[in-house]
Order: C-alpha cells, then sequence, then structure tokens
C-alpha cells in the first residue's frame, strides 16, 4: 500500500467515528447496571423495599400486602378446620360401623333360630297338662324339651337378643304387628289381649315384631261395642198413640 492509500484509509476511519452518535451517559448507566432475570424474579418475590435511590414502599401498598397475607391466612385455616371435621367424622364413622359389625353381626344366623324356638314352644304347648303325669317316660322327654328350649333363650340373651311378649300392654307400631282387632269388654282401645306370636329385638334393633290382636275402637275411646249392651229403661217405649 502505498503513502496516497494509507492516507485515504485513515481519513475513512476519522469520518466513521465522527458520523457515530455518541451514548448518553444514562443509557449507559443502565446497560451496564442491568439485572439478570433470576435477580428480578427474587425482587419481585421479595415485594416492595428500599432501592439504591431511597425509594420507600407507600403506606397504602403496605396495607394491601398486609391484607394479602390476612385473607390468605385465614382461608388456609378455614380448610384446615374443614379437614380436621371432616377427619373426625369420617373416624367416629369408622367407630361406629365397627361396634355395629360387632354388635348385629349375628342378626342373620338369630333370625334363622327363631323359627327353632317357636317350634320348641309349640310342641310344649300342644302336650295335654295330664299327660306326664300318665306316662313316665312321657315326663322325662317333656322335661328335656324344656330344657331344651330354656338353653336357647340364655344364648340368645347372652347374645343381647330379647323375647317380646306384650300381653295387655299398649299396641307400638314400631314393636308389634296386628294380626286382628276385636271389641272386648273393660279393656281400652289399642290394648293387645293376645300374643300370636312373640317378637325378638337384638340390642335396640327390632329383630322380628310380636304379632298381636289389639282391642277394636268402637268409638267411645273403649273395646266395648254399644249393640252387645241392654237396652236402657224406656229406651224402647211406644210414644205414637
Amino acid at each position: 500500500m502505498n503513502e496516497t492509500q494509507k492516507r485515504d484509509f485513515n481519513s475513512g476511519e476519522e469520518t466513521q467515528k465522527d458520523d457515530a452518535e455518541p451514548i448518553e451517559p444514562e443509557v449507559e448507566h443502565r446497560l451496564s447496571g442491568s439485572k439478570t432475570f433470576e435477580e428480578a424474579l427474587q425482587d419481585a418475590e421479595a415485594g416492595p423495599k428500599e432501592t439504591e435511590k431511597g425509594f420507600k414502599p407507600s403506606l397504602s401498598e403496605e396495607k394491601m400486602h398486609i391484607e394479602r397475607l390476612e385473607n390468605e391466612l385465614e382461608k388456609t385455616k378455614d380448610q384446615l378446620l374443614r379437614a380436621m371435621a371432616e377427619t373426625e367424622n369420617l373416624r367416629r364413622r369408622a367407630v361406629k360401623e365397627r361396634q355395629d359389625a360387632g354388635k348385629y353381626a349375628v342378626s342373620g344366623f338369630a333370625r334363622d333360630l327363631l323359627s327353632v324356638a317357636d317350634n320348641l314352644r309349640r310342641a310344649l304347648e300342644a302336650i295335654p297338662a295330664n299327660m306326664p303325669q300318665i306316662d313316665e317316660q312321657f315326663k322325662n322327654i317333656l322335661s328335656g324339651v324344656e330344657a331344651t328350649e330354656r338353653e336357647l333363650l340364655s344364648v340368645f340373651e347372652r347374645s343381647g337378643i330379647k323375647k317380646l311378649e306384650p300381653m295387655n300392654e299398649v299396641f307400638d307400631p314400631n314393636l308389634h304387628e296386628v294380626m286382628f282387632e276385636a271389641p272386648v269388654p273393660g279393656l281400652p282401645a289399642g290394648t293387645i289381649f293376645q300374643l300370636v306370636e312373640p317378637g325378638y329385638t337384638i340390642h335396640d334393633r327390632l329383630l322380628r315384631p310380636a304379632r298381636v290382636g289389639v282391642v277394636k275402637d268402637t268409638g267411645n275411646g273403649s273395646g266395648t261395642d254399644h249393640d252387645d249392651l241392654p237396652p236402657e229403661p224406656g229406651r224402647n217405649l211406644d210414644t205414637q198413640v
């Protein structure tokens, strides 16, 4: 390269430097002090704070920030209480189901044995009163049947099964089943005057209702029918003369 070409090249560089716009000091300070994405994210999570220029958040911003935290705390507390209540309900339900399973596990088996108890009672009631006095061997058989019935009822009681024989009691639709109604003098309406078949309960549940006969209501609150009464004196007098 000769001297003439060198002078032209140097003059061209100086021209380009003169044409370039100078960078303002404020822009240069911003570019040199820019933060990374991680630093900006940390500053956003930390909330408003005092900056290098001495900036402080206003009271309204602090109040809004406190209210937001209080609302979140109240919401979390409500969710925690609901979860604790639901857990307690599940625990109580599980305990009750376990207790019911222990108390009523034999319900189906006990219901099948009720017919056995009924047949033993029918067999004893079918025997004439003077039969054991006539035949000594038959007396021994009768004693065995009675002992079997007593043992069966004792097993029922140990399992929480009780026998219902509601004679002369007021009819209860939760425990009794009406088989027929009839007027009975001297007894109020709704009174059980005949037991067709005894009932049974297991703990506090009905295993089988007692089948009964109930005094019929004749309209005066008792089981006495006016048609069965003798006529009052002077009731049938002929007043047409």
